[in-house]
């Protein structure tokens, strides 16, 4: 639905003579949404480009198994610039389990809005990926589609719009503080200085250099951490490197506290066990570990919770703060595959508020709604619920099953970090 929605609008912006680019990674499109990016194509005022595509469309896994080394790649970033005056990015993908939109387990996740200079460089570094060797039109990928045809699209669109569903979505979002503010020109800023980092698009085909990628810039930037270090990431592998960095920050009495998914709230399994083999020897250090629960009773439904989400939810934010001093916010994972094989996204804010928010939910959200990981006096991993302001003590994985805990088990002995 808010795909569809988000499209019309594009569309309806076309109309009014405004110039429309969308570039999008092609490895989680389905073959099902062809006709419409090309019928969007057709509009004289809208382009469309894929990222990495494959050409074989149906079926798409003739061209996934004969390419792996693409298919392994993926274009991460996210962003979204108008006018050259202001831009959104974060880690937030386009679905309804990102904006609220749908029952069941939702995406926590956040994203920042910038104006001022850095949005020339946001706009600068769409426009080298729109130029990349792993961008094309895609006229040149897929059939052409009628000119009519988006009238098609416009017709499908008006359905969704007139759904219940709908109709109620569009009115909260209206109806939220933060457009009403936005609308009206009342929406506070947080002036600070800032800083874009991004992967080089050859990333995508494996033709960047180190140099090049974006935790080059991260780690020149950040320095080395002197007091605290706060981070939040969905899909956390540190890898043995990573875990070594950490304890040695640790050792020298840096501060590290790490907000991520536990096994129930996680969607990809896999990449938990990516992480879980990791968790005695983060906590020996003394760096604290929260995961995120699926559920938990102070997040109602309808209820504005900020980084935690609804009350069914799996954790998708990447952010993370240093010293009090500067915050990163953009779609970088803190794992094996946005380190070396997609190409991603952030920026650097040197804003003490910023990163005081996030000590804050860190002191009181955090431990409110999540599992606190401890380590026994036997080196026996146990989980801490703070349930009606009472702790309760589980001994293993909370809401897991036995297959599900083997399962991740085996998976964090098999050679795979890389590809996680």
């Amino acid at each position: 639905m808010t795909g569809i929605l988000l499209l019309e609008a594009l569309r309806a912006a076309a109309d009014r003579g405004v110039r429309v680019r969308l570039l999008l990674d092609d490895s989680n499109i389905s073959s099902d949404f062809d006709t419409a990016l090309s019928s969007l194509d057709a509009h004289p005022n809208i382009e469309v480009r894929l990222f990495n595509p494959f050409m074989i469309r149906k079926p798409r896994i003739i061209g996934y198994l004969t390419d792996f080394s693409r298919l392994n790649r993926r274009m991460h970033n996210k962003s979204f610039t108008a006018d050259n005056r202001a831009t959104i990015i974060g880690g937030r993908n386009v679905g309804d389990e990102y904006f609220g939109a749908t029952e069941g387990v939702l995406f926590a996740d956040l994203d920042v809005m910038a104006v001022g200079s850095v949005v020339k460089d946001v706009s600068n570094d769409f426009d080298r990926y729109w130029a990349s060797e792993s961008s094309y039109p895609v006229g040149r990928v897929l059939p052409h589609a009628d000119p009519d045809s988006i009238e098609v699209l416009a017709l499908a669109a008006s359905m969704i719009e007139r759904d219940p569903a709908a109709v109620a979505y569009m009115s909260a979002i209206r109806n939220s503080a933060v457009i009403r503010k936005l609308v009206q020109g009342g929406l506070p800023f947080e002036w600070a200085a800032m800083r874009m980092i991004s992967d080089d698009p050859g990333k995508g085909l494996g033709q960047s250099s180190s140099k090049d990628h974006l935790t080059y810039e991260l780690n020149k930037i950040i320095g080395e951490p002197k007091a605290e270090v706060e981070l939040v990431s969905p899909y956390f592998v540190p890898t043995s490197a990573g875990v070594d960095a950490f304890v040695a920050m640790a050792n020298q009495g840096v501060k590290i506290r790490i907000f991520t998914n536990s096994l129930e709230a996680t969607d990809v399994p896999i990449v938990h066990a990516g992480y879980a083999k990791w968790r005695k020897p983060m906590l020996k250090s003394g760096i604290i570990l929260y995961e995120m629960r699926r559920s938990f009773p102070e997040a109602g439904r309808n209820r504005r919770t900020g980084i935690l989400g609804s009350s069914g939810s799996s954790l998708h934010a990447k952010t993370f703060s240093v010293d009090h001093s500067s915050v990163f916010i953009g779609s970088f994972n803190f794992d094996p595959r946005s380190a070396r094989l997609n190409t991603e996204l952030g920026f650097i804010i040197d804003s003490p508020k910023l990163a005081q928010q996030i000590d804050a939910v860190f002191n009181s959200s955090i431990p409110e709604n999540a599992y606190e990981v401890c380590l026994s006096d036997d080196g026996k991993l146990y989980w801490l619920e703070k349930r009606n302001g009472k702790p309760v003590r589980h001994d293993v994985e909370p809401g897991t099953n036995f297959w599900q805990r083997a399962m991740v088990s085996f998976l964090s002995m098999l050679p795979i970090e890389w590809l996680l």
